[in-house]
């Protein structure tokens, strides 16, 4: 969400008068006019098939949308952290700094499933993201990083050199009638070679 919404402001040269949060603490943020000469980048949550639940997904890309400067209408009702009216903006940081997935490491840790946690985890595990702080500090670098520049960056793709095809030529009719003499040659032969051999 903070990506589509620091690269959509970009675009539209907006990104200087719309920031948004400069941290993400769970708070609940919308976007203000204030003194800029610009409207506000003003759009819509379509969620198309997605179910409404809290803590979807959907709503997680809300609000790194909103973070990120894009007035999208909103609620925080479905949001995690809201619980019975009311909404606890330091349960759904830790959502966004991937607490609950730290948390569900460290639990298969201690009940020592040590082959799942490598089938769901290893490349955190690799890399050395299996802390509460590892994970934290990865998901806050690459909130820096996408305020930086949220320009998407080329890949560079090894030059394949491409494959040649051959188109057989078509055939002129003397040709084609050349070839069906020599399949007519080389069935008669076999069918000769079979009557000798009986």
């Amino acid at each position: 969400g903070l990506l589509l919404a620091r690269r959509t402001l970009k675009k539209f040269n907006l990104e200087k008068m719309y920031i948004g949060m400069e941290q993400a603490d769970g708070e609940e943020y919308m976007v203000e006019k204030g003194d800029n000469p610009k409207n506000s980048f003003r759009c819509n949550l379509d969620i198309g098939l997605c179910r409404t639940t809290t803590g979807a997904n959907v709503f997680g890309a809300l609000k790194g949308a909103v973070d990120g400067g894009l007035e999208i209408p909103h609620s925080s009702k479905r949001f995690p952290g809201f619980h019975e009216g009311k909404y606890d903006a330091s349960e759904h940081r830790d959502r966004i700094f991937g607490q609950h997935v730290s948390k569900y490491i460290g639990q298969l840790k201690d009940d020592g499933e040590d082959e799942r946690l490598k089938t769901l985890f290893g490349d955190y595990i690799k890399n050395g993201l299996d802390s509460n702080k590892a994970v934290e500090k990865m998901y806050s670098t690459a909130h820096s990083k996408i305020r930086e520049n949220p320009d998407a960056v080329a890949k560079k793709v090894p030059h394949k050199p491409k494959s040649r095809t051959y188109k057989r030529l078509p055939l002129n009719l003397k040709q084609r009638k050349d070839r069906v003499r020599q399949k007519k040659e080389t069935f008669l032969k076999k069918l000769e070679q079979r009557i000798a051999d009986e």
